[in-house]
């Protein structure tokens, strides 16, 4: 298979050998790619490393016989964002998920859509809520999404309750706290934001990370992220529960 002057956006990228890199691409047409890059490392290959940047978008040519494909040339389309601190995590986060969940030659045209959207906010402000509303959206692109405005029996959702998040039922209303379930319920004002896509305040948004994650937590297979066990590793230097904006993933 050929790819010619195919669009992507670099997902990761980590050396390999010597002189080459491993990358994984996220395309319009062929969904995620894996594909070696031989011979970076070179003087002379800086345009090429540069392109090679997680959250880059590129035009790349290829050639796949096996799992991977052998880029044969790579150039910038843009210029990426510049990240850094929290937005920075937040990039790391959004490219993990996309890892972990988009699916290898498998054509998502929408996943494509949805991660140039959330590169171009993630230098802006809001940053939890841009990250609430890519989760919503990367579920309900993989065909994993629930209703937010109804709970999983067709109610509608009554602002005034707690809900815990079922990746096979949808919003189930917490009658009887028991164990952590508080922890990972959130408020049927902030679904109902989340439905609306209208930004909720700062104590609904902690509580819709919360139960998105546990989603997340089922489709990932029970493995977490790097990027969850970062996070809370800063949460703990900084001796105390993390700012808003900071725990954003």
């Amino acid at each position: 298979m050929r790819y010619a002057d195919e669009p992507a956006f670099v997902l990761h990228a980590r050396r390999w050998r010597e002189t080459s890199l491993l990358v994984e691409l996220l395309t319009r047409a062929h969904g995620r790619v894996g594909a070696v890059a031989r011979g970076v490392q070179g003087p002379r290959r800086h345009a090429l490393r540069a392109a090679l940047q997680p959250l880059q978008r590129i035009r790349f040519d290829a050639v796949q016989r096996g799992e991977l494909a052998t880029l044969t040339a790579a150039e910038a389309a843009d210029r990426a964002p510049v990240l850094s601190g929290e937005a920075a995590l937040a990039g790391f986060y959004v490219n993990e998920l996309m890892l972990r969940l988009a699916p290898r030659q498998d054509p998502h045209p929408e996943l494509f859509a949805l991660y140039g959207e959330v590169r171009g906010r993630l230098a802006g402000p809001a940053l939890a809520w841009t990250l609430r509303r890519f989760e919503r959206d990367l579920l309900e692109a993989l065909g994993f999404g629930i209703a937010f405005d109804l709970d999983g029996d067709g109610a509608p959702i009554d602002p005034a309750a707690r809900y815990l998040l079922e990746p096979e039922h949808g919003p189930r209303r917490l009658l009887v706290e028991r164990g952590g379930d508080r922890a990972r319920a959130a408020t049927g004002r902030a679904l109902l934001a989340l439905a609306a896509d209208a930004m909720p305040g700062p104590e609904d948004l902690r509580d819709l990370r919360h139960g998105l994650r546990g989603l997340l937590a089922h489709h990932l297979g029970g493995r977490g992220l790097k990027s969850w066990e970062l996070m809370g590793e800063l949460g703990r230097l900084g001796g105390g529960a993390p700012r808003p904006e900071a725990d954003a993933p």
